[in-house]
């Protein structure tokens, strides 16, 4: 039985009542989504938190979701990035520099390709809260900045501007830390 298959099975007997069937989703999907809420989230104790929220959600609203329309992890990975954005909405003021992205110098970001996914997500959690929420919806979960614009109430340029920005530093601290790597091991 492939991922989808057993998904959609779970689903069906968890909707029937079968706890076990609660706790099968939730121990096949829990790491995924943890990684979702690690993203947003400014530490290991929020991520927690986001994530319990998110499958308090999930399990909710399980009814509302329709295997025709995709697969059950999207869905729930969807689910998830709404809980995280809902407690950034709500537990801060989104304190973002209002440069227009046409102001802001371009640059190559082909050396963002040269990491690894671990040390990228790392340096991701570094970044300034605006532009690692950007950047995290951007280019990870697929966000246009249209959709960023409408869930984090700010204008579109700000979202472009914001990922230019969070793209320039990330290149900035890769490099610092490969030059590091190479003095101390070159």
């Amino acid at each position: 039985m492939n991922n989808r298959s057993k998904d959609i099975e779970l689903i069906k007997q968890a909707l029937k009542g079968r706890q076990s069937a609660y706790r099968e989703l939730y121990e096949l999907h829990k790491h995924n989504l943890f990684v979702v809420c690690l993203r947003y989230a400014k530490d290991r104790s929020i991520a927690q938190d986001y994530l319990q929220e998110a499958f308090i959600n999930i399990f909710r609203k399980l009814e509302q979701f329709d295997e025709l329309k995709g697969a059950f992890e999207a869905w729930a990975k969807r689910v998830t990035i709404n809980v995280c954005l809902a407690d950034i909405r709500k537990n801060t003021l989104y304190a973002v520099n209002i440069t227009k992205a046409e102001d802001v110098e371009s640059e190559d970001v082909s050396v963002l390709s040269n990491i690894s996914l671990q040390e990228m997500l790392a340096l991701i959690q570094q970044l300034p809260f605006g532009y690692k929420t950007v950047f995290n919806m951007y280019v990870i979960d697929g966000y246009s900045h249209k959709e960023i614009a409408e869930e984090l109430d700010i204008s579109i340029s700000t979202s472009k501007s914001q990922l230019m920005k969070a793209r320039k530093l990330l290149q900035k601290k890769i490099v610092a830390s490969s030059q590091f790597y190479n003095q101390e091991h070159g």
